[in-house]
Formats: structure tokens, C-alpha cells, sequence
């Protein structure tokens, strides 16, 4: 029993040596690396988000959270910097490394640790002016609206 019990574990052990060598592979010569990193970056993330959702510990909600704060921030920062993917040797290895440290099943991950560095320092420093901007553009979009659907009456 106990040598059936080490075969499987090395077998388990072999597909999942195999498996990280081919997504490592595929990441840096595959045409859809970016579509495998995505995946990676959001699939486990949103499945364990949901999961957080549905327990009662708040803790898990707070570390998914931020987790999509940084996905959020990250993916706004690239959208306006594309060029980085075809400078930067093994971009989407690099980004999909980069995530699953900000996902990982730990109590300081990557999320957690930028997260209190550098997003949340900014969004103290910065937060209540944002806050008035915000409400200044809700406030005349309603006006808007609220002038438009007035004269369609």
C-alpha cells in the first residue's frame, strides 16, 4: 500500500513538474501567451474570490480585494503602456509570475505587501480630492439626465 501510495504522489508530482514546464514554455514562445497569463491571472482568482464571497471569514474577501484592486491597476497601467510587451524579453512569463506572487495561498502575498506600500499611501494622500472630483462629474451627469429626460416630456 505504501509503494502505491509513493507512485501516485510521484506521478502527481510528474504531471505537475510537466504542466509548469509547458505553461513556462508556452508563455515564452506561445502565439497566445497573453491569452494563457490572463487566464492564470484571473480564473483561480475569481474562483476563490466567489468562494470568499460565500464564507462568513472576512479576511478572505479583504485579500481578494486587493488582489483585484492590483489586477485592476495593473491592467489599466498596461493598457496605456503596451509597448512593454514587445520590449521587455518574456513579458507575459514575467506578468504571469508576477500575479500568482500577488495570488498566493499566504498571509503577506504580493497584493497585500504593494497594497500597503504603495496603493494605499497614495489613496490616503490623494483620496479626498478624488472624492470630490467624482462626486462634482456624478452630480453634473445627473444634471444632465435629469435635463434631458425633463425635455423629452
Amino acid at each position: 500500500m505504501e509503494q502505491i501510495t509513493r507512485r501516485i504522489d510521484f506521478e502527481n508530482n510528474k504531471l505537475l513538474i510537466c504542466g509548469t514546464v509547458s505553461c513556462v514554455l508556452y508563455l515564452i514562445f506561445g502565439y497566445a501567451a497573453q491569452l494563457l497569463c490572463n487566464a492564470i491571472s484571473v480564473v483561480y482568482p475569481a474562483y476563490v474570490s466567489i468562494r470568499a464571497i460565500e464564507s462568513h471569514d472576512k479576511m478572505d474577501d479583504t485579500k481578494w480585494l486587493t488582489y483585484w484592486v492590483l489586477y485592476a491597476i495593473f491592467s489599466v497601467i498596461e493598457f496605456f503602456s503596451l509597448f512593454l510587451t514587445n520590449f521587455i524579453p518574456f513579458y507575459f512569463l514575467l506578468k504571469c509570475v508576477f500575479f500568482i506572487w500577488c495570488m498566493l495561498p499566504i498571509e503577506n502575498n504580493g497584493s497585500i505587501i504593494i497594497y500597503n506600500r504603495i496603493i494605499r499611501p497614495q489613496f490616503q494622500k490623494h483620496h479626498q480630492n478624488t472624492d470630490k472630483f467624482i462626486d462634482n462629474i456624478a452630480n453634473k451627469a445627473k444634471d444632465v439626465v435629469t435635463d434631458v429626460l425633463n425635455k423629452n416630456k
